[in-house]
């Protein structure tokens, strides 16, 4: 079975993120880039079920600039056999990126897709449900457990009253959630057999996908600065400030 794992270069978890002076978008200039957190737990997954003798294949797709053939060898030092990259400076957006890996499922043929759930960048948390829209494919998404049983996949997905299984017929798409595993410490020696693995480099125009924004950002902001908290004397005050203070109550 062959797996499509498409990941993409955010901003580093550990970055603090600082918004441009004219409040036109992120500043990441000089800033640490890595691989998004939940595309590393589906590259993680991917890899699982490879050693499981599940899967014989994992393809990991990156779509953005040139640069992030850096995530994608980072994929192949976890356990992803090849690459590929969707080169392009364009600003992509969820319906573009869905529409490129459209194509790409389209001429590889996967059985299976598994995505983070979102990029801790935008976090719009579209680009799972777009693709399996198009695709026309049975998707779970909030994944923490996946189980393989030949054409079938049970997915365990965390809904807010608690957990619910799904069973989904391949092909299928499933998103990741924190809870599906932790992933690997990628080592040095697969770092190396990482860089002899194929990583083929392709335009948007060769798939023959369009992806022109058609969303404007107009203005990036800072969230509001909290005030400082303060001790009550009692439940009464307490009561009072949220009410006529906070009217939250």
């Amino acid at each position: 079975m062959k797996v499509l794992v498409p990941v993409k270069r955010v901003v580093d978890y550990n970055v603090k993120v600082r918004v441009k002076s004219d409040q036109s978008g992120v500043d990441i200039a000089n800033v640490k880039m890595s691989m998004n957190p939940f595309d590393e737990i589906a590259v993680e997954e991917a890899t699982r079920l490879k050693e499981a003798g599940k899967v014989s294949e994992i393809i990991a797709v990156s779509c953005g600039v040139l640069q992030s053939q850096e995530t994608l060898r980072t994929a192949m030092a976890i356990g992803a056999d090849r690459a590929i990259l969707v080169e392009t400076d364009v600003e992509l957006q969820p319906l573009a990126v869905a529409k490129l890996l459209k194509a790409i499922a389209d001429k590889e043929q996967p059985q299976l897709i598994i995505l983070g759930k979102q990029a801790i960048d935008d976090d719009a948390n579209q680009t799972g449900q777009m693709l399996a829209a198009l695709l026309d494919w049975p998707q779970a998404t909030y994944a923490s457990k996946v189980e393989i049983d030949g054409d079938k996949v049970k997915v365990t997905r965390e809904v807010d009253g608690g957990m619910e299984i799904v069973a989904l017929t391949l092909p299928a798409i499933i998103t990741t959630d924190l809870r599906l595993n932790e992933p690997r410490y990628v080592t040095l020696p697969n770092i190396m057999k990482a860089k002899k693995k194929t990583l083929d480099n392709i335009k948007p125009e060769d798939l023959g996908v369009d992806v022109t924004p058609r969303l404007k950002t107009l203005k990036v902001s800072e969230p509001a600065k909290r005030s400082a908290g303060i001790i009550v004397p009692d439940v009464a005050t307490l009561v009072e400030k949220l009410r006529n203070e906070a009217k939250v109550i």
